[in-house]
């Protein structure tokens, strides 16, 4: 068995394949595509899902692919175990081959043994391998795979080296319904030193020795619910006309295996990684210190989450994000290191990764960044946490409160245990891990989603729709290949139906890449009679192209049509599309490169770009992105579309940008922009030249999340009514500056001195109200009454602001010499303020915050403060008179 590194195994893996024929594709981003039932991709055969759901076509029947795989959480969440045992990892990779209905376990499991065993390839001794197969489920119907053993024993697998095992490992299934099957798996006997507990154990009793490496599953029946008075009541399996093969290989796993490792964390997979975060951090290179393993896997998943697009959040994929870097910034401060050091950690990553990744150059600059904010913030955090926990230990400290704590500022459960033993309080862990259940519950069911449908047969099984949309809009002697009502294909619908018509080419574009797709009609094929008004067009296959149709005649599987975009309204989309291309350029051009887009939407009336960004896009900038974009569009420089280039060329050696979240193919459509100001895959429909935007005007800007920002703008004859609009608002203002050269400076200039104005008359009314209201002090104070021995003075002085009747509560207490006083005060919007003062020496006798509560609930309020002086708020104007005049009596209630 020759010593392979990293890198060297995963090239050998997917080389292996591709001399079997494979196509080799390259890792789908950690994001999945258009799948709310995941969140992360966490397997090889993710981005393949529609294709084993049969709702995706592809030129290939084989593949295979090194994907990179997050388990961090939801469903799979390996979290807390990362550091402290051999094998887990939140950033995995995953090795496999699939075949979409090609080859099945006969092959499979020769190519599975050929790759492991020959002295070509990775060599494993074959004494030191085990393999298990399903033992099948009677109870279910599912018989005991008998041809994976027969196929195992073809290959030189001795019967005593075959294992066989239940549901729970040698059978998988896609969700509750759908493809499924048994699988087997590979296994390599690290020896005894492996061992946790020193027993020379047989196979399948000891899991550390055992180390499982390959797992082949075969896809071979498809599971449907068994529905009876609208209840499920079982499951039946049903065999696939076209089974499949899916496997998945650890590469970390099989790297301890190929370098004589007991762990991962040994391989140089991770040892260069740790050694930087040994030095990060001050202390000695130990591949065996728990923080250090977590710092160098904690690294690998941020660094390619964010390189994603993920970002730092308190929900879904950012706030697990949020709790990997958390973690690791945590053990990075248990070695002594309180200064930002994950962000260098980056590079390290980078370092050891950009050959099979080499999108990590252009990003990691970026992710440093993010990384080194969420640093400093969680440092801001972490100090307002110690805070929270130790007033949490004057009180009842329950463990949901503790796991809030753990949670929200991510303060360590040992450190909170450590704190409430030295305050001498029990900490109840109990109540900890049961709160922490709980949200694990939430979490996992906030992405559950229930299993993804499989495309409907009505669409599922129809040819690509031919798309001629890019060259014209009209397609004529259109075909009907089917019609879908309420979700079933019919053979025919009646005029007022609403359904979805699939045609065999059509010139209608489908929702797709943020733009939203086409409207029209169909015509009769001599197009003098209209068929359908068609609402929208949408994928609901990749490939075949749904019509949203409210039918005008009857129209039958078979008949021909005549489609008719509108072509107002998709010159209106284009030219909004054409610009958001524009639009990212310049962001670039002015922000810097690691602006990329998060999101976009393109419809007729508007468009909008979301992209990374730490910080709010300043006016000027905004100025300067909306000068470059249309200097490009006055220039009139032609859109270039270059179709069926191989991704490859096109992100190398067009360095066209492939934008996060979409699914790109193995050829794909290229637009250039003003001979290279703007190059991206894209497979929206765009002007001719820029010069047909007329012009883009930026309408907004704003946050969408942390790190996200966003612009909205308009085009075309959009930003001409946007301009008529502007300019009429400019000819009324011109009337109050008609002297000025230059009115935006004018209207400055004039508001601020009516500013100016407004406040001076405020002053003098505030002066006025106080001068006032002091003229009848005297008077209040005349009337003062005795209560058990005390002077009580009300007074009311409406439309005095909070700070004025402070004042005037001052200014009585000092008349009086010792006492108490209360002031109402009727409020803008019917609102009551009242405040009670009282004096230093009788607050043991009566507190101001007592009493003004009291006196606040006679005019619909309440309030309360200090024993001195007290505020309150009410409601009922009505009632300041009476509640002034029931004072005495309330303070005699409360008075000791």
């Amino acid at each position: 068995m020759q010593y392979r590194s990293g890198n060297e195994i995963r090239e050998l893996f997917l080389r292996f394949f591709e001399s079997k024929g494979h196509r080799r594709v390259h890792s789908s981003s950690l994001v999945p595509h258009n799948d709310p039932t995941l969140l992360f991709a966490n397997a090889g055969m993710n981005q393949f899902k529609d294709l084993f759901l049969g709702a995706e076509k592809r030129d290939y029947a084989r593949a295979t692919t090194s994907q990179k795989c997050v388990r961090a959480g939801g469903k799979h969440n390996d979290l807390e175990n990362v550091g402290f045992t051999r094998r887990h990892h939140t950033f995995f990779e995953m090795l496999g081959n699939f075949s979409f209905g090609d080859y099945f376990k006969k092959d499979a499991v020769a190519f599975a043994w050929e790759l492991v065993t020959s002295e070509e390839w990775m060599g494993i001794p074959k004494d030191k391998l085990y393999v298990t197969i399903f033992e099948g489920d009677p109870a279910n119907g599912v018989p005991r795979d008998d041809e994976a053993e027969q196929f195992w024993m073809a290959v030189g697998v001795p019967k005593e080296r075959i294992f066989e095992y239940g549901l729970k490992d040698n059978f998988w299934q896609m969700g509750e319904t759908g493809p499924c099957g048994p699988c087997s798996e590979v296994f390599f006997d690290l020896g005894l030193e492996a061992s946790e507990h020193g027993k020379d154990l047989p196979f399948g009793q000891d899991d550390a020795r055992y180390v499982e490496i390959w797992n082949l599953v075969f896809m071979q029946f498809d599971r449907s619910a068994i529905v009876e008075g609208g209840k499920t009541t079982g499951y039946k399996l049903t065999p696939l006309p076209k089974p499949s093969i899916d496997t998945g290989m650890g590469l970390e796993r099989v790297a301890a295996v190929l370098q004589g490792k007991i762990s991962n964390f040994e391989t140089d997979l991770f040892t260069p990684l740790i050694e930087r975060a040994a030095e990060l951090t001050g202390v000695k290179n130990d591949v065996g210190n728990a923080s250090l393993r977590i710092i160098s896997d904690h690294a690998r998943a941020a660094t390619f989450l964010i390189s994603d697009g993920v970002l730092p959040s308190n929900e879904g994929r950012g706030y697990v994000l949020r709790k990997i870097l958390r973690r690791g910034i945590r053990h990075g401060r248990l070695l002594g290191q309180e200064q930002p050091f994950m962000c260098q950690m980056v590079y390290a990553v980078r370092d050891l990764m950009q050959g099979a990744y080499p999108e990590l150059i252009d990003s990691a600059d970026r992710v440093s960044k993010v990384v080194e904010a969420e640093e400093k913030q969680f440092d801001r955090v972490l100090k307002v946490g110690l805070t929270r926990l130790n007033e949490e230990l004057k009180g009842d400290f329950t463990g949901a409160k503790a796991f809030h704590l753990y949670e929200t500022f991510g303060l360590p459960l040992d450190f909170m245990m450590d704190a409430a033993r030295d305050a001498h309080v029990a900490f109840d862990l109990e109540g900890f891990e049961s709160a922490r259940a709980e949200e694990q519950a939430r979490a996992r069911a906030s992405w559950k989603g229930g299993a993804q449908k499989t495309a409907s047969p009505a669409f599922r099984d129809l040819p690509k729709t031919v798309f001629e949309g890019y060259r014209q809009l009209e397609s004529t002697d259109c075909k009907v290949l089917a019609i879908v009502k309420d979700g079933v294909g019919v053979p025919a619908a009646s005029a007022g139906d609403s359904v979805e018509v699939v045609l065999d080419h059509t010139s209608f574009y489908a929702d797709s890449g943020g733009q939203v797709g086409d409207m029209g009609f169909f015509l009769s094929p001599d197009g003098n009679s209209p068929v359908a008004e068609i609402l929208g067009c949408v994928a609901p296959v990749q490939g075949v192209r749904a019509h949203k149709a409210v039918l005008k005649q009857d129209l039958a599987v078979g008949d021909a049509v005549k489609t008719v975009v509108n072509g107002e309204r998709r010159n209106a989309i284009k030219r909004n599309h054409t610009g958001t291309h524009l639009l990212h350029a310049a962001l670039r051009q002015v922000l810097g490169t690691h602006v990329k887009q998060a999101g976009s939407s393109v419809d007729s009336s508007r468009l909008r770009f979301d992209f990374s960004h730490f910080a709010q896009v300043a006016d000027e900038e905004l100025q300067e992105i909306e000068d470059i974009v249309n200097r490009e569009v006055l220039a009139n420089a032609t859109v270039e579309t270059l179709v069926d280039v191989p991704i490859d060329v096109a992100v190398n050696e067009y360095h066209a940008m492939a934008l996060f979240g979409e699914k790109y193919g193995d050829k794909v459509r290229v637009v250039r922009l003003s001979d290279g100001f703007s190059t991206e895959l894209c497979g929206g429909t765009h002007t001719n030249a820029t010069g047909e935007i007329g012009l883009l005007k930026l309408t907004g800007e704003s946050s969408v999340s942390s790190g996200v920002r966003r612009v909205e703008a308009i085009s075309g004859l959009g930003s001409l009514a946007t301009f008529r609009q502007d300019f009429d608002l400019a000819k009324l203002a011109g009337q109050y500056v008609p002297t000025a050269e230059n009115l935006t400076e004018g209207l400055r200039a004039k508001f601020a001195a009516q500013d100016d104005e407004l406040k001076k008359l405020r002053r003098e009314l505030d002066e006025m109200r106080m001068k006032s209201a002091a003229g009848g002090l005297d008077d209040a104070l005349a009337h003062a009454v005795d209560v058990k021995g005390i002077k009580l003075l009300t007074h009311r002085a409406d439309m005095l602001e909070r700070g004025q009747l402070r004042t005037l509560v001052d200014n009585l207490k000092q008349k009086l010499g010792e006492g108490v006083v209360v002031l109402a005060s009727a409020q803008p919007e019917g609102k009551v303020a009242i405040i009670a003062g009282v004096t230093p020496g009788l607050t043991k006798r009566i507190q101001a915050g007592k009493l003004v509560g009291a006196v606040a609930k006679l005019v619909g309020g309440s309030g309360g403060g200090k024993p001195e002086i007290a505020e309150a708020g009410g409601k009922d104007q009505a009632q300041i008179d009476d509640a002034l005049k029931a004072a005495p009596q309330l303070a005699a209630d409360l008075m000791s």
